[in-house]
């Protein structure tokens, strides 16, 4: 595998011990341990979060987070509670994103990230499993399902960043940059509340906000981000073969909603279903009835 870039932490372990105590603190209010996983692929060292994973329950869920996040966002507030099954949950921190992985990556228009998703299934010992991505994770679980499409038993893709280019509408591209330029804790709450959720319908706790909060701040200001950013598949999405569902929110300012349905129908054969959840933003992970939908199909099939 080819790598091509690589991006790191500037303040090297110091940073690594705030994220650490980032996750101590999520973990004491939750009240919840997560099981940790370290596997070594081609871009290094790929960290996992693991939920029920020592239980002996027949599904099993792996989760690949969005550019700029940590996998432990999907389970803000006990999130994937709302999955309402018994199911075996891995996070993965994607190998070139601020967390506790190493930050080589290979050419994003490559299928390498594909082909590291699979090493990561076989690592974990995970022969078939269900899979869902979130922005750029939608990216990467449409990856695994051209390279590895027999490790998928479906491919659940929320708000992806592979159904269409990064909107250039110039409200998008204010709320986005502005916490890049000016990486406060005002204007990163404002880029939450135009972008990622869309009150009061889809809002987190006032914890979980600010934890949110906190860890945006500090990936901006502390990771030196040479991680290339999601973009559209176009023609190479009909070479997906698992079955997929789309979950989107109407309110998604970065991959508007409209396009992403055009583009699914178009390019992927194996389009199962669409979901749109009206009055959620991009953060579609933290919204519980888009978890409730992935629990109730899993639980049908």
């Amino acid at each position: 595998m080819k790598t091509i870039a690589k991006s790191y932490f500037k303040g090297g372990q110091d940073d690594l011990n705030y994220f650490e105590k980032w996750v101590a603190k999520l973990v004491s209010h939750q009240n919840r341990t997560y099981e940790r996983y370290t596997v070594n692929t081609s871009l290094g060292s790929t960290h996992i979060w693991g939920v029920n994973t020592k239980k002996a329950y027949s599904d099993t869920l792996v989760i690949f987070p969005g550019a700029r996040t940590t996998a432990l966002i999907w389970d803000f507030d006990k999130g994937l509670d709302n999955l309402n099954h018994n199911i075996k949950i891995y996070m993965v921190e994607t190998n070139g994103l601020p967390n506790l992985s190493d930050g080589i990556t290979p050419d994003i228009k490559s299928l390498d990230f594909g082909h590291w998703a699979a090493e990561v299934l076989d690592q974990l010992q995970i022969e078939q499993t269900y899979i869902a991505g979130a922005s750029y994770g939608g990216l990467i679980s449409m990856k695994l399902a051209i390279t590895h499409p027999e490790k998928i038993k479906a491919a659940f893709i929320l708000n992806p960043g592979c159904l269409q280019p990064f909107s250039m509408k110039w409200s998008n591209l204010y709320y986005n940059l502005l916490p890049i330029f000016s990486p406060s804790t005002k204007n990163v709450s404002r880029f939450l509340d135009k972008a990622i959720f869309s009150k009061p319908t889809h809002q987190v706790s006032d914890f979980a906000e600010q934890m949110l909060i906190d860890y945006e701040v500090f990936a901006i200001k502390q990771y030196k981000d040479n991680t290339q950013k999601p973009y559209y598949m176009g023609k190479q999405l009909a070479e997906v073969k698992a079955d997929t569902y789309l979950l989107l929110g109407d309110k998604d300012m970065l991959f508007p909603t409209v396009k992403s349905i055009e583009n699914a129908k178009k390019h992927i054969s194996t389009l199962v279903d669409v979901k749109v959840f009206e009055n959620v933003g991009h953060g579609i992970e933290t919204y519980a009835g888009a978890m409730k939908y992935i629990g109730e199909k899993i639980k049908s099939m």
